[in-house]
């Protein structure tokens, strides 16, 4: 049977593609103690966070699901880590299940051991965060500067290694010359990637964060905000953009960033949820009594 060489080639893209040959995976060493086919069993105290992870916001609800899943079944995927000495390892992937089993409480985790400088270790970590964690676009972006910047690729090798076009990633790219406050509003979903795409094309900074506000206040289209930037229209045209209407039972952007701004203040999921009659109610998940005593204390700073 040919099934060794066929699963490594299959392996294509990503992660595989990064190890340069089977001697940087020293799973396949019987002499590696706490190995079961070919993952060894680690202590979760000896394995310390990766530096290079991307991943910089984790939903809290999600990890807690993750936790709350872990506690119950275990690791399904192990994580992948660098030796870095005796009985001390560093993560490579799988930062959310890391985090995820420290608060679960497990003392011990399934992991492959890889053997990685820095540099592939920062290669392995940005490709493996891209190809399957759902980073969002400006974390993606960032992660696409990295790999160029620190790595030295250039965007048509990097495209190889990430198994996106060149067009995806100068997309993605040039989301990171947009003013900070237009970032924030991509990472928290506030603006779409077209919005912010548009946006990129507007004129100055400030131009931008006038348009960008209109988005949010006038919840403008990706075609009406297009067509704003190529009339020069503004707030005080005047030809006043039309405000979107929206039906009963909708959310509004507006009503969607307060509902962001409430769930970030008191640290858990917000729900808006509106009838067809135009009434509704705002829902505050907790999990506990001692969770539901905390945010009513923050509710009444």
């Amino acid at each position: 049977m040919t099934s060794n060489p066929k699963k490594r080639s299959a392996l294509g893209k990503g992660l595989g593609a990064l190890l340069d040959n089977a001697s940087t995976d020293i799973t396949t060493s019987q002499t590696t103690s706490g190995l079961t086919g070919g993952v060894a069993l680690l202590p979760i105290s000896s394995i310390e966070a990766n530096p290079f992870n991307p991943r910089t916001n984790f939903e809290k609800e999600a990890l807690a699901e993750l936790t709350a899943s872990i506690a119950i079944h275990g690791i399904i995927q192990p994580l992948t880590v660098r030796k870095l000495g005796r009985d001390k390892y560093q993560l490579i992937s799988g930062e959310r299940r890391f985090r995820a089993s420290q608060m679960a409480g497990l003392t011990e985790v399934p992991a492959y051991v890889r053997v990685a400088n820095d540099q592939t270790m920062l290669e392995m970590a940005l490709v493996e965060n891209i190809q399957r964690e759902d980073l969002n676009s400006i974390e993606v972006a960032l992660s696409y500067q990295r790999l160029i910047d620190e790595c030295d690729l250039t965007q048509d090798q990097l495209s190889q290694k990430v198994s996106k076009s060149r067009s995806s990633i100068t997309n993605h790219l040039r989301l990171l010359k947009l003013p900070a406050e237009i970032q924030l509003g991509v990472r928290d979903n506030i603006i779409s990637m077209g919005h912010a795409r548009a946006l990129v094309s507007a004129g100055d900074e400030s131009r931008q964060l006038e348009l960008y506000r209109q988005v949010i206040d006038f919840q403008l289209s990706v075609r009406e905000i297009e067509e704003m930037i190529r009339t020069g229209e503004s707030k005080g045209s005047a030809e006043v953009p039309t405000i979107k209407k929206t039906t009963a039972g909708e959310i509004t952007t507006v009503q969607e960033v307060f509902r962001h701004h409430l769930s970030d203040k008191i640290s858990s999921k917000v729900e808006i949820k509106k009838t067809t009659n135009g009434n509704g109610k705002i829902v505050i998940n907790f999990s506990s009594e001692v969770d539901l005593n905390r945010i009513i204390e923050l509710m009444n700073k």
